[in-house]
Order: C-alpha cells, then structure tokens, then sequence
C-alpha cells in the first residue's frame, strides 16, 4: 500500500544524536590530526549517524531527474521553447545527456521520471527508460491562476515519496536529485520568495541565460503570481499549489521519502533545493538526512542554502540543473563514506598521540 503524505511527514524522525556522538567521538580517534580533514568528517558523521554504522555505504546510488512543463513558459520568461522539455528528456534516455555522462563517471545510476510533461513519452515509458507518473500535460499559466490543484501538488509530492520507497526496497544507499523543465527556474524563485518573503527581484536570476530585459519581464511575471495566488506560506502544499511544479514536487516528495526510509539524499541546484525547501518546510527534520550537493550559479540558490541551513560541498559555477551538481558530488560522498569506514585509529594504527 502506498505511503501517504501524512503518513510520511508524522514518521520521520530526526537523525539519532546518540549516534552523531558516537560517531563523532570515533572520528575524534583516526590517525590524523584532529579535525583536519574538515567537511569530510561532518559528512562522514552524517552519513554514520543516518545509517547508524560505523562502516556506511553509499556504493548503490541513484539520480533521479524529474521532469515535467510549465504553462508560465507562455509569459516569455525562458530562452527556451517548451518543446525543449521533451526532447531533453529523450536525450537523458539515449544516455546522451550531462547527467548520463556524469553519473557515469561517478558510478551512479540514473532514472528519468515523467511528473508532467507537455507530451506523450509512452515510446519511453513503455521502452522503460522513463517512468510515468505524470499528473498532467504541464501546469497551468500561474499569472492566471493557481499553477495546478491542491490534489494535483499532494499527487505530485506522494509520487516522490513512491520513488523513494520502491529505490531502498531495491536496495539504494544513496538518493541524489535532478530536474528538467523549461520554465521551471520560474516557479523556484516564486517558492523561494513565497516562504522567505524576500522580494522577487531578490532571488530570480536568468535562468536559461535570458536578457537584462528578458530578466525584467521574469521578475514582473513572477510578482504577479504570486499577487494573484497569494500562496499561504505556512502551508507549503498552498505554495506548491499555487506557484510550483510537478518535477518540483515530485522532488520535494523524493527527499520526504528518503528522510521516511532513513537514507541520504543529496540536493542538486536551484530547483532541487525549492524542493528541498518545500520538504523542510513540510517536515522540518527531514534537512537532517539532505546533502547540498554544490552552489549553484543561479541567484537566488545561496538564499536557499541558506534558509536551508545547508553547506554546499561544491562551488563550480554550475547552473545546468539535471542532477549533475550531485552527480560531481557523488565522489565526496563516496570519499566520507570511505574515510570512516576504512582508515584506521590511532590505537589500530599502532601511532601515538603523546609528545
């Protein structure tokens, strides 16, 4: 039976502080000095704790990119047609794409999901390169209206925690997310400024590369929805509703099901962490399982990591999306895991620690 969105949000704990202190203390007793290999060691006490081992791994580990359209795209605010959705996808199915080359270099898994895009993929679908759980054929203009229904963001979000849950019981150590969907830098920097209260201008960048004009009319058309809607930022399925995306939710629910399960998730960029924030929002000790993967380019993205509480492990001037910033990453994580499992006490070692 299908894991429902309450159901998920009341069942997950936080990471087990008996354990980070465990680990921690463990970490306190490599032969190095200590604290010297920095970040590593807070990730590696993060994945430790998460996993409640002392030896975790990481070795099976999936992206999962989400795609679906936007109807917003109609208002001019990409350099990109909304064709362009479908054909990416189809490029990630060909094992063409960026995070097809990356993930491959890091030994990862990738699974295209159909959340809403504006086509018939059923080519794909039925190929099983691309799973279907498409909601609809795009959301609607969100200048207009609401970007889809409350049912439609509450299907889109228990989609991702479905994806969750049938990855672990197949065995994934580690969750990574990715998106794709013309418009959909849009909509983040609309979440972001629906729950932060920063002002529009604030946290909308350029997206796809777009004009200073092009910028401006994207700032316009964002301040307008949310004028329009109103999202209710004390209710994070309202903000999905009204200004959000099906790959947006279906991520948001991704990282909610991974928090349920016990297992690490690694946010991407942009719009993986408008994901993220609807997630902590949603359930507040779900950021406790989430690894920023990298510091996106796109503007708003430090606002976020930072609302987020979250430390990027990379900084490359990435602003692609796909999940690739979490595939790059991957390798660090790999590298904590590794460190904490394999390298030796001082004790083990044989080394001392006196003068």
């Amino acid at each position: 039976m299908a894991l429902t969105l309450k159901t998920v949000i009341e069942g997950i704990e936080p990471v087990s502080q008996e354990w980070r202190l465990k680990v921690r203390d463990y970490l306190n007793n490599l032969a190095i000095p200590q604290g010297s290999l920095g970040e590593l060691l807070t990730l590696a006490e993060q994945l430790a704790a998460i996993k409640r081992t002392l030896k975790p791994s990481v070795k099976r580990k999936i992206v999962v990119t989400m795609a679906g359209d936007h109807g917003v795209v109609e208002e001019g605010v990409s350099a990109f047609p909304r064709e362009v959705t479908s054909q990416m996808v189809a490029n990630f199915a060909s094992g063409g794409a960026a995070i097809n080359v990356l993930s491959e270099a890091a030994g990862a898994r990738v699974i295209v999901v159909d959340m809403g895009v504006a086509a018939d993929l059923n080519e794909m679908v039925s190929n099983g390169k691309v799973l279907s759980y498409k909601v609809d054929y795009g959301t609607r203009n969100m200048t207009e209206g609401p970007a889809m229904s409350r049912e439609q963001a509450r299907k889109a979000l228990e989609a991702g925690i479905d994806i969750a849950g049938k990855l672990v019981q197949e065995g994934a150590d580690l969750l990574a997310t990715g998106d794709m969907g013309i418009g959909n830098t849009t909509s983040s920097s609309a979440i972001l400024a629906a729950l932060s209260g920063r002002p529009v201008g604030e946290v909308t960048g350029r997206g796809t590369g777009i004009s200073n004009e092009a910028l401006e009319n994207k700032i316009r058309v964002i301040q307008k929805a949310l004028d329009v809607n109103r999202p209710d930022a004390s209710d994070p399925v309202d903000v999905l509703a009204k200004v959000g995306g099906f790959e947006i939710g279906g991520i948001a629910g991704l990282i909610l099901g991974a928090a349920y399960h016990q297992v690490p998730v690694m946010v991407d960029g942009f719009i993986s962490s408008a994901g993220a924030l609807l997630a902590k929002h949603l359930a507040p000790d779900s950021v406790q399982y989430m690894i920023a993967a990298h510091r996106s380019q796109e503007y708003g993205h430090g606002f976020m990591l930072e609302k987020l509480g979250l430390k990027p492990l990379l900084n490359l001037n990435l602003c692609l999306g796909e999940g690739t910033g979490a595939a790059l990453a991957i390798n660090v994580v790999e590298a904590a895991a590794q460190v904490i499992g394999k390298m030796l006490t001082f004790e083990d070692a044989g080394v001392s620690r006196n003068l």
